[in-house]
């Protein structure tokens, strides 16, 4: 190669979630005005923003709460030929006690409907590489755990 050439870098789009549980230990689950299935708050990072400022922020936006946002989950390399290459991000939002599930409210008119979900039902609610994704996050929560994905599968270790 010479001087002219120059090599092309990854440009990912990075986006930002909270797996969020109730009292029962179902996962929430929203329903986006956007797309035709349903997902975990959150969405894209902002120029300037890290991955855990936006998730803080789209859960205030997207559900008019702000409950604290804790460590990170799972990090899942996810490109679309459609999109390009993306990284996304699932932080810990915790459990949701019924005071903070009563406050939820769709400010921004993004989500239309929640629900409470288990972990054994995500398969036929989320397109597979999302339940992938979320699978692996309530586990690494329960293991105390941050797993790397790539197309919601983890990447084996040596």
């Amino acid at each position: 190669m010479n001087d002219q050439e120059t090599v092309p870098f990854a440009q990912a789009r990075a986006a930002a979630g909270a797996l969020f549980s109730n009292d029962s230990g179902r996962l929430l689950l929203v329903r986006p005005t956007y797309k035709p299935y349903m997902d975990i708050p959150g969405g894209y990072v902002e120029p300037g923003e890290t991955p855990h400022e936006a998730c803080v922020r789209e859960v205030r936006e997207e559900l008019g709460i702000q409950p604290a946002i804790g460590r990170l989950l799972v990090v899942d390399w996810a490109p679309l030929p459609q999109e390009g290459d993306k990284v996304l991000f699932v932080f810990d939002g915790g459990t949701l006690d019924s005071e903070a599930i009563k406050q939820i409210t769709f400010a921004d008119n993004e989500l239309s409907a929640y629900e409470f979900r288990p972990v054994d039902e995500l398969d036929g609610l989320l397109i597979e590489r999302l339940a992938r994704r979320l699978k692996a996050a309530a586990t690494a929560r329960e293991l105390g755990e941050t797993v790397y994905l790539e197309h919601g599968r983890a990447v084996p270790t040596e």
